[in-house]
């Protein structure tokens, strides 16, 4: 009994986290595959081959962003851009977006720097990223304070914290480990030991 147990729990292991992979993949391509899908099928009808539209989705992005350097092109997104940016209630939501592109795709990318928050009152710590590290915009009070984003284990939420630049330790960590290690709740951390174990 003991052994079909383990046998069962060595399944889930192994498997499970496969068929989520493959899930999110999925899931991932069939949402791609369908912002320009959905209209070329019209035109294709029974020969439309999945994965018509992500190519097209991309081509698409890809000629927009090389009009956009254009001057014409480029003048009329700037002026979409500053339309956008005034519309009350849509300023805001277009903003969030449009800084959270340019965080992980722009020249200044957040995420990158792993930082040590200290808990206050305690010896405790706890592993965040830096989204920004000056905040003039917000005045005088927080001049010398960065934004640390720590996020929870085992879930995407977290909380962005404004602390004192002195009261934060920067670690040489790559940002998708220290990721991983804070959505395991530590446990990245054994396998990668077993690992080099197997190795040598």
């Amino acid at each position: 009994m003991k052994s079909l147990l383990r046998s069962f729990v060595n399944g889930i292991l192994t498997i499970v986290p496969i068929i989520l992979v493959i899930y999110v993949v999925y899931k991932t391509f069939m949402f791609l595959d369908g912002l320009l899908g959905t209209f070329l099928k019209g035109y294709f009808k029974e020969d439309y081959i999945p994965g018509i539209g992500l190519l097209a989705t991309i081509i698409a992005i890809t000629v927009l962003g090389w009009l956009s350097t254009k001057f014409f092109i480029g003048t009329s997104i700037k002026l979409v851009d500053r339309l956008l940016e005034k519309i009350p209630i849509v300023k805001t939501i277009y903003s969030v977006i449009k800084d959270t592109v340019h965080s992980f795709l722009g020249e200044k990318k957040s995420f990158s720097k792993v930082a040590l928050v200290t808990i206050p009152g305690t010896d405790m710590k706890s592993m965040g990223f830096v989204t920004a590290e000056e905040l003039e915009s917000f005045h005088s009070p927080l001049k010398d304070y960065i934004a640390v984003y720590v996020p929870q284990t085992f879930q995407v939420a977290g909380f962005t914290f404004l602390i004192p630049k002195d009261q934060v330790e920067f670690i040489e960590v790559k940002p998708e480990d220290a990721m991983k290690f804070i959505l395991s709740g530590g446990m990245t951390t054994k396998k990668e030991k077993q690992v080099e174990k197997e190795v040598s």
